[in-house]
């Protein structure tokens, strides 16, 4: 036979499940910032300064590619913003943009990847080939940067 519940016990149900939920919700959102990945390690991060550093190195050395500049200070304050939403301090954040060991390592990396694809001092032209390649892409470099 059914037993039938009374409005009060699916009440005191329900009120259970919100408990639980709440309680979920509650520790996994409570993520202590020392149990982050290193904001150094960070693919959004990592991916997102490589995007500014190519931009900006294919803009220095290509006349006819010029940066837009308000499209990379908003994805810069974007990333940041996202920084912080993950739970990363504004000192953390800070920390990443003054290494300057992190920056010189990621320059490097950007340098070696525009010389296999072509571009460096004794190719100045490659530097304009990566530039229209990653504006025709559609990738986040490439739309930091405008073909004149």
């Amino acid at each position: 036979m059914k037993r039938s519940l009374k409005f009060e016990d699916n009440r005191q149900v329900l009120t259970m499940r919100h408990l639980k939920i709440a309680g979920l919700i509650a520790v996994l959102g409570a993520t202590p910032a020392s149990a982050l990945q290193p904001l150094h390690e960070n693919p959004t991060v990592v991916h997102g300064f490589y995007a500014i550093g190519l931009a900006d190195e294919v803009r220095k050395n290509c006349e006819t590619i010029s940066p837009r500049m308000l499209r990379a200070y908003n994805y810069l304050r974007a990333l940041h913003k996202w920084a912080r939403k993950q739970g990363y301090s504004d000192e953390q954040i800070k920390e990443l943009t003054d290494n300057k060991e992190e920056k010189r390592a990621l320059r490097a990396r950007i340098r070696a990847d525009l010389a296999d694809r072509g571009a460096s001092p004794e190719n100045p032209e490659g530097y304009c080939t990566v530039g229209r390649e990653e504006i025709a892409k559609g990738s986040v470099a490439g739309k930091l940067l405008r073909a004149r």
